[in-house]
């Protein structure tokens, strides 16, 4: 689902799990509590193929990392244009991504 998302837009850890099938016998409540955490630890071991950095948290920041590479997101989602305010967040408004074929541009 990662890979979907285009270059200049971010979505949410939470809006990932919500668009990826919970897996066979975790109860929904379950996966509901915990899945955003489950695609924060998925985008930390992910092969390099996949746009880790364009996953942020639901307040529109980068979420500190336990190894090296908070500074290395912000660097890559500026090099594609997106652009933070001054409290360290990204405008989702503006920059976030629809999900697949509901992005307008």
């Amino acid at each position: 689902m990662v890979r979907l998302i285009p270059s200049g837009k971010v979505a949410t850890y939470g809006q990932i799990a919500g668009l990826i099938t919970p897996p066979p016998g975790i109860p929904f409540e379950r996966y509901r509590a915990f899945s955003p955490r489950w695609v924060g630890g998925a985008m930390a071991a992910c092969p390099d193929d996949v746009p880790w950095h364009r996953v942020i948290n639901s307040q529109g920041k980068i979420s500190p990392r336990r190894f090296e590479g908070e500074t290395n997101q912000r660097d890559l989602l500026e090099a594609e244009g997106i652009s933070f305010d001054d409290h360290q967040r990204v405008d989702l408004k503006r920059f976030g991504w629809q999900g697949p074929g509901r992005d307008t541009g």
